[in-house]
């Protein structure tokens, strides 16, 4: 009898209290969860391409190993041959990329004080940042001279500045990813599943700060058409990249149902755009995004220090002009690709993970045809 009630106490105490307990604390978080519009819970294989190499890392080199803290993005300067990089640390760093990997030299370049991602160079030289913590950033005089652009727009301050490309005639495009979270807690603008992101434009002329799309969900990569007339910006959640006319001011679907979910996105000036993807879709991600009650457990996980935000699988796609899908190059054993970038017969890869950019031979590993 008493080795019998002492197992009830012990379940009582181990199991059914922190059960109730966490019931309490699900009910009492005030973090409230969206459903997502029911398209980005649609899982199709049109934006499978007919292409595909899904060992990236396999015959891959790494440049600047250890002196890379999490180049999120890559922009590649053609007349200097310079490659330009924002890392966790602050940096915005140039690299010298030979033919030998070897052989590259990384420069500490301009730190911003604080977490440079997107980068575009100006008209006249200058390096244009999307830092997350400080907003848009021009760097000009060779690395001598930093100014604040603008960090706020129709009296809201950005919180996550994150893409950024420029047009010929001067004017900026760029996204703030959400202007409730930071970067430190992106995660939670993911989770809540409400449109927090905005698209908009810096004029430097007139110093002028425009929203010209706001309701977005987590707006993150931009780039410009070829022809200057539209942008591509992709919407992360919704695993979706939409166009942006800029005349019209309207807007139009260019590729959506991708096979995972979109960072930066850039044009490589041989008519191909390459969208970087920092996971493939997943089956808990298909849970989460689709019941937000899982959305509200992660968040309050997260809280108390869980990570359960697992990224697997990621890579890049190559679409043409029109959006139509040409080639995926992914890992299942990669994550947090955030950036892809075509140099020559290179595609580079930028990470919010890897200490490095990981730099593949398209000729020597080519997507190939699925059997």
């Amino acid at each position: 009898m008493p080795v019998f009630f002492f197992s009830l106490r012990f379940l009582f105490f181990s199991a059914i209290i922190p059960f109730l307990a966490s019931i309490v604390l699900y009910q009492l978080d005030t973090f409230d969860p969206a459903p997502f519009p029911p398209n980005a819970l649609v899982y199709s294989t049109a934006s499978i391409p007919p292409l595909i190499n899904d060992q990236l890392l396999t015959g891959a080199e790494f440049i600047g190993v250890g002196l890379l803290n999490s180049p999120e993005d890559i922009a590649y300067h053609r007349d200097s041959g310079l490659i330009y990089t924002g890392c966790v640390d602050g940096w915005v760093k140039r690299v010298k990329v030979t033919e030998s990997v070897n052989d590259s030299v990384v420069e500490d370049w301009v730190n911003t004080g604080g977490r440079p991602l997107g980068l575009a160079f100006g008209l006249h030289g200058e390096v244009i940042v999307a830092d997350a913590y400080k907003g848009l950033l021009n760097i000009s005089d060779d690395g001598k001279k930093t100014e604040l652009l603008t960090d706020e727009a129709e009296g809201l301050k950005f919180k996550l500045t994150d893409a950024v490309v420029v047009r010929d005639n001067g004017v900026l495009y760029f996204t703030d990813a959400s202007f409730k979270f930071n970067l430190h807690h992106f995660a939670f603008d993911l989770w809540e599943g409400k449109p927090y992101g905005r698209l908009m434009s810096f004029d430097p002329r007139t110093r002028t700060t425009r929203v010209l799309l706001r309701d977005r969900y987590f707006a993150n990569g931009v780039s410009m058409s070829p022809d200057q007339t539209h942008l591509v910006f992709c919407e992360t959640p919704l695993r979706r990249c939409s166009k942006y006319y800029i005349n019209e001011e309207r807007v139009e679907v260019f590729i959506q149902d991708l096979p995972g979910y979109p960072d930066n996105i850039r044009y490589d000036g041989d008519r191909h755009y390459w969208i970087a993807m920092p996971s493939g879709v997943t089956t808990w991600w298909k849970l989460s995004f689709r019941y937000p009650f899982i959305r509200k457990l992660q968040g309050i996980a997260a809280k108390y220090g869980f990570n359960t935000m697992i990224l697997e699988d990621a890579g890049v796609l190559q679409v043409d002009l029109d959006g139509k899908p040409i080639a995926l190059y992914h890992d299942p054993k990669h994550s947090h690709v955030t950036s892809g970038v075509k140099i020559g017969k290179y595609l580079y890869c930028g990470s919010l993970m890897d200490s490095h950019i990981v730099r593949l031979d398209l000729l020597k590993y080519p997507a190939q045809k699925r059997l």
